[in-house]
């Protein structure tokens, strides 16, 4: 048991006195490794580094208004025929925009899409104060702004407003 003490205290002692020189405490042979760190072409000196510049923290939280402008490329505003769809789970989505048809769509089907609980996606908004009537005009909906592209291209539409269902597609 006072071997290991001993070369612990040694080892200890020799190094004080090399201070960065390598110490080899024991070389049960093997392979040396050199051959696999030269294929990672690493720099032979240390290589400057430039400096990490991080973005800077934004103190105050996001909102809605940062988000805008939100834009569709693959939906614009125009006549949708209605369709029957198989998407058991889906909870009912109604898309629309900042547009007259929009508008006319939403205040004629409000009190239906309030009694399926549909949620809105405003897939063409510029505006914070567009996205605010809007929600005036579907008081008590969940009305949020959000590009529907991908659902766009997924669930075959291609204009709005429209109601989604798990069994159809309708204007």
């Amino acid at each position: 048991m006072k071997t290991p003490l001993v070369l612990g205290v040694v080892t200890l002692q020799i190094a004080s006195l090399t201070h960065a020189a390598l110490i080899v405490v024991e070389d049960m042979g093997g392979t040396s490794a050199l051959p696999y760190y030269r294929t990672l072409n690493l720099p032979s000196a240390p290589q400057p580094t430039k400096p990490v510049i991080l973005p800077a923290v934004r103190i105050n939280p996001y909102n809605e208004a940062d988000m805008l402008p939100v834009t569709s490329e693959h939906l614009s505003p125009g006549k949708v025929e209605n369709r029957i769809t198989n998407v058991p789970g889906l909870v009912p989505l109604f898309l629309l925009g900042d547009d007259e048809l929009s508008r006319r769509w939403l205040a004629a089907r409000a009190d239906l899409l309030r009694e399926i609980n549909a949620v809105g996606l405003v897939v063409n908004v510029q505006h914070i104060a567009a996205l605010a009537e809007l929600r005036e005009l579907g008081t008590g909906l969940e009305i949020v702004p959000a590009s529907a592209d991908d659902l766009a291209l997924r669930m075959g539409v291609k204009h709005y407003p429209v109601l989604i269902t798990a069994t159809g597609v309708e204007q």
